[in-house]
């Protein structure tokens, strides 16, 4: 099924909303005090598991062209990455800003001490530069092949990302084992696909 460009439209003005609904939630729970004991523990964790959905979301979109032959979810691969940062932006800002209330010295030595804290800013550090370069301009400035080079790094951001969420939940470990299986998934169909492109 083909769409046209108007139809394309209309569904990026509704994907873009559908993706802000989870923030909407957290505002409103947030507001009316809804998030349990510990709000902005609640509010860390939801934020980097949304994190992780769009990043698993964004990866999606190719497997999900090649065994639909919708080349239109293309075009929504860049919105859905850059919503990935965005909540991880917020996610980043609510533990550095509400949590620590940017004790620096305190996140320094959460950084040092804490593995999951390390692979948290480890992943956040490798996303940042995708998002700044996710403009085509960018593309076009930095040549196809190194671009497409750079942006790779997302599947090695998938891998961290998964880690900091086991790392960080340590008993209960089924939403993370569900994110490494999906993960997995994807990163194998990818896998296959690039061998029998290599085998001709």
């Amino acid at each position: 099924m083909k769409l046209s460009s108007k139809q394309i439209a209309a569904l990026k003005v509704i994907v873009f909303i559908l993706c802000l609904v989870p923030l909407a939630y957290l505002g409103w729970g947030l507001w009316q005090d809804m998030l349990g004991a510990n709000p902005i523990e609640n509010l860390i964790r939801s934020l980097g598991r949304w994190t992780l959905k769009f990043l698993l979301i964004t990866l999606s979109i190719t497997p999900l062209r090649r065994l639909t032959g919708m080349n239109a979810l293309l075009r929504f691969r860049r919105m859905l990455g850059l919503f990935c940062f965005f909540y991880a932006v917020l996610h980043w800002s609510v533990y550095l800003g509400l949590d620590q209330s940017f004790n620096w010295v305190a996140i320094a030595k959460d950084i040092v001490k804490r593995p999951f804290i390390t692979m948290g800013m480890l992943t956040f550090t490798m996303l940042l530069p995708l998002a700044i370069t996710s403009t085509n301009g960018m593309m076009r400035r930095m040549g196809a092949r190194n671009w497409q080079a750079l942006h790779r790094a997302v599947y090695v951001i998938g891998i961290c990302a998964v880690l900091h969420f086991w790392w960080m939940v340590k008993l209960d470990t089924t939403w993370p084992k569900i994110y490494a299986l999906i993960l997995t998934l994807l990163l194998g169909m990818r896998l296959a696909w690039r061998l029998r492109l290599a085998k001709g």
